[in-house]
């Protein structure tokens, strides 16, 4: 029993030692390394890093907007009184030049037409000439009218002009062409109006006054119409055409 009392002691001193020792240790600093390493670990545990935001995009409605070619289509109207706007068509190209030829069309999307019993379908086959756009009768297009060339004039002037087919006639090739016209828009002057003007005040130089020359108009008026022989020539070209609007436009 003394034996194991002294054991006993003599462990209860050795952890006394153990315990002192290593409060000094960590006094002194040498348990710095410790907190230094644990520090980071703690700061990741607490700190979630920062913030990432999310943005949620929104999926593409499909387009579900209107052609604007649908304005020149009729609702279940025949397929082949179409306009040419609402369909297409396969070249033929086994059609013979002004000869009647068949060609294969579809409708366009969107567009609904019905063939001869009612129904409703997508391909179809009209007839038509077979010539280019620009090859149609001036009937068929719609062109540009310019008010900047002189339509009288030796020889007569010719502006580049757009041209578009009309929407029922069917061609070949582009619908709006460049086309050689002559000048042909009107200023709003009648040539009646300046014939009589010219008869009865052209001394006066009213004729000229009246088609937009007024300088000519000073000069028969300060002249008293080159005492009757320029009121004579005026009365000659007035009534052949040859003189007409100082802006270049043609008489009603």
């Amino acid at each position: 029993m003394a034996a194991a009392a002294g054991a006993l002691r003599g462990l209860c001193c050795l952890c006394r030692v153990l315990l002192f020792l290593s409060q000094f240790y960590i006094l002194s600093g040498g348990g710095s390394l410790n907190l230094e390493h644990s520090q980071p670990l703690a700061q990741s545990i607490k700190d979630p890093g920062p913030a990432r935001t999310f943005t949620v995009v929104p999926r593409t409605a499909e387009s579900t907007e209107i052609p604007p070619y649908i304005t020149k289509c009729p609702s279940n109207g025949l397929c082949s009184r179409l306009p040419a706007d609402c369909m297409d068509c396969a070249t033929n190209f086994s059609c013979v030049y002004g000869k009647p030829a068949t060609f294969d069309c579809t409708v366009k999307p969107f567009v609904t037409c019905v063939d001869q019993d009612l129904n409703f379908q997508k391909n179809f086959i009209i007839n038509m000439t077979c010539r280019f756009c620009w090859q149609l009768p001036d009937t068929d297009y719609e062109c540009s009218n310019s008010t900047s060339c002189m339509t009288v004039a030796c020889p007569r002037q010719r502006y580049m002009a757009n041209c578009t087919v009309r929407d029922h006639i069917h061609c070949l090739g582009n619908r709006t062409f460049p086309k050689m016209l002559y000048c042909n828009w009107t200023g709003g002057y009648k040539w009646s109006t300046a014939l009589a003007l010219s008869i009865t005040l052209g001394g006066f130089g009213a004729d000229r006054f009246y088609l937009g020359q007024w300088r000519e108009g000073l000069g028969k008026l300060f002249s008293f119409g080159g005492l009757g022989i320029w009121t004579l020539i005026d009365v000659l070209l007035i009534g052949v055409g040859y003189v007409g609007p100082a802006d270049g436009s043609l008489y009603i």
